[in-house]
């Protein structure tokens, strides 16, 4: 049995304003029971400008979410017009950052030395980092899937420790399968978070690898949802487009209840 508590993140992306955010965490804190929030920790990761309302809510009404952000900047101030620095996600109470999502690399062209970056700069702010790696299509039909996904991930964690390790989050996202409908095989997932738990283990020492949690993310809706939380090295789901469904979001965290 998995001792690891699974963390299902939604990732809002450029979605939803402010009065939106509102309704749809009054709307998924309604949807959740205490036994959800008790047997699987959920984070909601929304646009910047909704992270202080979002924050106020989960607050005032002591809702058991963690609060997330999609993205940050790796310095803590500056000349970087339209970032925002990590110090400022934490002066919000934010605990989790995405960090290297496949559309910050490929649309907006972010190199595993800025990831890595990032990285040590959620550390050093105190908050989690969420890594995303995940190779395109063209990649795994070449069969370079997994080489793209261990290099990805060894270049992340250059300089990270163990003991961060240990507390951090990775999430293997094949680009093939982010909003396209078509999502992993449950085996193709599991053959995937378990190479990335494995280098983990070698870099480090198996009781980090034991204890780092690997999301799957792609496409991950309600019914798949079971059958991907069953397999050994999965812990949890980075999710996009269901989240953005209070409804739909709360039954894919209720995934052990079917």
């Amino acid at each position: 049995m998995n001792k690891r508590k699974p963390l299902v993140s939604g990732n809002w992306k450029m979605n939803l304003n402010h009065f939106e955010a509102i309704q749809l965490v009054q709307k998924l804190s309604y949807a959740l029971t205490k036994d959800d929030v008790e047997a699987v920790d959920v984070s909601i990761h929304p646009p910047f400008t909704d992270i202080r309302s979002v924050q106020t809510v989960l607050e005032a009404d002591k809702i058991p979410i963690s609060l997330g952000a999609q993205n940050c900047h790796w310095e803590a101030s500056g000349a970087f017009t339209g970032e925002v620095a990590p110090d400022m996600l934490a002066k919000l109470n934010v605990e989790y950052v995405i960090v290297g999502h496949s559309e910050r690399r490929a649309i907006f062209g972010e190199t595993n030395e800025m990831i890595n970056a990032k990285v040590k700069a959620v550390f050093k702010n105190e908050m989690i980092p969420i890594l995303c790696l995940g190779e395109n299509l063209e990649q795994r039909e070449a069969g370079e899937a997994e080489s793209h996904v261990t290099s990805e991930l060894t270049a992340g964690l250059d300089g990270i420790t163990g003991e961060q390790v240990s507390s951090m989050v990775v999430a293997y996202e094949p680009v093939w399968a982010i909003g396209t409908g078509v999502t992993a095989s449950a085996e193709q997932a599991q053959e995937m978070c378990a190479l990335i738990r494995q280098t983990i283990s070698k870099k480090y020492k198996s009781s980090v690898g034991d204890s780092v949690r690997i999301q799957y993310g792609g496409s991950v809706k309600p019914g798949t949802m079971p059958e991907l939380m069953q397999q050994a090295d999965i812990d949890g789901a980075l999710i996009g487009g269901v989240s953005l469904s209070a409804e739909d979001f709360a039954h894919t965290i209720q995934y052990r209840l079917r």
